[in-house]
């Protein structure tokens, strides 16, 4: 099975990334399989979509805390089977920072073969600036003991985010890709602003489930 990892700073929008790859690539592949390797259970979860997905017929693996009050580092014990499975395609969401990319850890030696994409929102606190992004970057990779291969830049304010937000982040993008030494592979916007931003922005990423804790459709 393929594996694509998603990881970076806490609010990078990680999740939101994970659930719309999932979906966009269920459409040309007959298997496909996110699994919520979040062992810190922030208040966001795959889990809360999971009707959605199953809809969609993508295979959804999470912990049985997901979406409930207790705060317990957890894994869904099927987790393991994405390093062994033969067929498809799995779609890993990595918590937030080093603490949550430790998880990687106990597989860090399956997921050398694996993508592993860096997700980066230059308008979150913490990795406002290509430097800031970097430390994080070392310290998620220090913790997984695995490299990242990509970046994705996710740059947006929420359901607020204009066109003008996108393009300012592209510098910030580039120089983190000029820091780190990673290409980056997509820009992801809301649905409604692609039109906009087609021949400004390259190898734009369309979210149709974009906002957060209510997931809605753009």
């Amino acid at each position: 099975m393929k594996i694509t990892a998603l990881a970076g700073h806490y609010g990078s929008g990680k999740t939101q990334l994970a659930i719309n790859l999932a979906l966009y690539t269920k459409k040309t592949q007959a298997r496909v399989v996110l699994c919520d390797l979040d062992i810190v259970n922030p208040y966001f979860r795959s889990n809360d979509i999971k009707n959605v997905l199953n809809q969609a017929g993508i295979d959804l693996i999470s912990s049985d805390y997901a979406g409930t009050n207790i705060e317990m580092p957890g894994l869904a014990p099927s987790a393991a089977a994405i390093f062994d499975s033969p067929e498809g395609q799995a779609f890993a969401d990595i918590g937030g920072d080093e603490r949550g990319a430790l998880v990687l850890g106990r597989w860090a030696e399956k997921m050398q073969t694996a993508e592993m994409i860096l997700v980066v929102n230059m308008y979150r606190p913490l990795s406002g600036t290509p430097k800031e992004t970097l430390h994080i970057v070392r310290e998620i990779e220090a913790a997984a003991r695995v490299k990242f291969t990509s970046i994705i830049n996710n740059s947006n304010i929420g359901l607020e985010t204009t066109g003008l937000d996108v393009v300012q982040s592209l510098s910030y993008a580039r120089e983190v890709s000029r820091l780190s030494g990673l290409p980056v592979r997509l820009t992801s916007v809301k649905r409604n602003l692609v039109e906009e931003l087609s021949g400004r922005v390259d190898n734009l990423l369309a979210l149709d489930i974009y906002d957060k804790p209510n997931w809605k459709i753009s």
